[in-house]
């Protein structure tokens, strides 16, 4: 009879339940949060990659951009820049992940596709992997100059 109406650990039990939940919810959402950051990240990368592949002169005559060409936009998805710099939009994001896609329409470039792939995004209990996304087309609308 007495142990029935003996309640002393009940709040600690009930604590440690409440909190374990709370915690797992708190996790799942700070990783959600951080996994969207990092993809939205790459989403302004890969615009603005395929912005500018859409705005800079094209010199090559089939859908295959020349070195120039595929490097400069590389360099502005990671760098922001034309160039080459220091340290890239993502930690472990390298110019193998970034893939441009020229598209010609009747014998002149049409359209720049920049996507991503091969890039993993590390969170705290997983890992994505990315294949061809986030991916961005853009109307090509600057001057075709073949050599």
């Amino acid at each position: 009879m007495r142990l029935a109406g003996n309640r002393k650990g009940n709040t600690m039990l009930e604590f440690a339940i409440g909190s374990s939940l709370l915690v797992m919810a708190f996790v799942g959402t700070f990783q959600f949060g951080y996994t969207f950051l990092q993809y939205n990240s790459l989403q302004n990368a890969v615009a603005r990659g395929a912005r500018y592949a859409s705005l800079l002169p094209y010199d090559s005559t089939t859908s295959s951009p020349s070195a120039g060409f595929q490097t400069a936009v590389k360099n502005m998805v990671l760098y922001g820049s034309k160039t080459t710099g220091t340290s890239p939009a993502l930690p472990g994001l390298t110019t193998t992940n970034v893939n441009l896609t020229v598209t010609f329409t009747n014998g002149v470039p049409s359209a720049m596709r920049v996507s991503i792939s091969g890039y993993a995004i590390n969170s705290i209990f997983a890992t994505s992997t990315l294949t061809n996304k986030p991916q961005i087309t853009y109307t090509y609308q600057g001057l075709w100059q073949p050599i």
